[in-house]
């Protein structure tokens, strides 16, 4: 339990940082003038380093232990803020788009090696059974949203108060105060166990987790297609300021934490840890793919006065569905997860929701530039009914809980 609080606290303290990120990049771009196209091709550094940084991450994890890679996460993220802090109006508009996307490339590696390494301490600290394994995931998952949702909000609020080169600095010395903690509070081998030694094994994946992480790559991209840019640049165009579109984008992210801690309570549970979740995260699939195709039709053909509110409420109600529905998948890799390489598949799959983010940002800049929200509302639809579709094939004999663990 100890450790298992320390990791989710430093956790929380990144997350808070690297929301509060996202909101000051686009921002302050954006603000600038650039567009909804060249604002996705601004984190596309930060999505695609995420691939390799979650299979290294998990694999050096295992090796290594989990302090050391939480450290490492958090060094780069520092020094991601720092060289985006160095960046001088007057350079041209592709050197600042190079420097910054170098910047985000560093921050996406420090995010997805402190996020495996996060996620992978409780399957490490986890010792009675998928009861507790699928509470505190939901736990840490959920909290750990909430407090992105309040960087998100913190973010726009930075940028309004002190500026985008002093708000990098303020959270820089932050991440400093959680690296010193770190090193100073958890055990040096925590997370330790045997890695595997050529890249055939680190990659045999079982049934279960490569149809999860399939499953994950477009749960996420069909989230991030109107989140990341076509969602901000769209309210901010219909009048709203950049402190109301950070608030509502902290509000809708705190909201979707909240739901994802209290999934368990959502879910009837199974003594083997997977024959009623399984069936749970198809229901929940389907719930969340007739959301967006029920929006775009209305923004469509219902000539509503005020788009922009109708696409607020209905984004609001698929934050329910999606909270769960990844709680769920948050829960179902650590079951498949096998005891020895967990890190490994961890990061395993986490290098594939980076890949569904990296898809996202892509069509979100895309489709917003070539047909508006209604263009990223129907992306969205098309790949939740691929992810639902994947979540039918999953395994429900496929459990393996760790040496001496027994359900509950």
């Amino acid at each position: 339990m100890r450790n298992y609080v320390i990791v989710t606290a430093s956790y929380w303290g990144f997350t808070l940082v690297d929301g509060a990120l996202r909101m000051l990049v686009l921002f302050h771009f954006f603000r600038l003038g650039y567009t909804p196209f060249t604002l996705a091709f601004l984190f596309l550094l930060y999505e695609a380093a995420g691939i390799v940084a979650n299979l290294a991450g998990g694999y050096f994890a295992s090796r290594f232990g989990i302090p050391r890679m939480l450290a490492i996460g958090q060094a780069l993220q520092i020094a991601g803020l720092l060289m985006l802090s160095a960046l001088d109006p007057g350079w041209t508009a592709a050197a600042s788009v190079a420097w910054v996307v170098a910047a985000q490339g560093i921050a996406g590696v420090a995010k997805d090696l402190t996020k495996t390494a996060s996620k992978s301490a409780i399957k490490a600290t986890s010792a009675q059974g998928s009861g507790q394994l699928f509470r505190w995931v939901a736990w840490f998952t959920g909290s750990k949203n909430t407090m992105k949702g309040v960087g998100f909000f913190l973010g726009g609020l930075l940028l309004d108060w002190v500026g985008f080169r002093q708000a990098l600095w303020l959270m820089a010395g932050l991440l400093g105060v959680i690296f010193i903690a770190g090193l100073a509070l958890l055990p040096r081998h925590l997370g330790k166990a045997k890695s595997s030694k050529t890249m055939r094994e680190l990659f045999g994946k079982s049934r279960g987790v490569n149809l999860l992480a399939a499953a994950r790559v477009f749960m996420f991209g069909a989230r991030d297609v109107w989140f990341v840019v076509g969602l901000p640049v769209f309210l901010y165009a219909n009048g709203w300021r950049f402190l109301e579109v950070g608030g509502f984008l902290a509000a809708w992210t705190i909201a979707y934490g909240g739901i994802q801690a209290i999934a368990p309570s959502l879910v009837t549970r199974s003594n083997d840890g997977l024959s009623r979740e399984v069936p749970a995260a198809r229901l929940w699939a389907a719930v969340l793919a007739a959301i967006p195709i029920v929006l775009a039709l209305a923004m469509a053909f219902a000539g509503v006065a005020r788009p922009d509110l109708l696409l607020v409420i209905g984004l609001a109600l698929f934050g329910l569905p999606f909270a769960v529905n990844s709680s769920l998948h948050s829960y179902l890799i650590l079951a498949y997860a096998g005891s020895e390489k967990a890190a490994e598949d961890v990061g395993f799959y986490y290098a594939a929701n980076a890949v569904g983010r990296l898809l996202g940002i892509i069509l979100s800049g895309v489709l917003y530039q070539l047909a508006g929200i209604s263009g990223c509302l129907i992306g969205s639809a098309v790949m939740l009914l691929l992810c639902w579709l994947i979540t039918h094939a999953l395994p429900l004999d496929e459990r393996a809980a760790p040496t001496g663990e027994k359900p509950t």
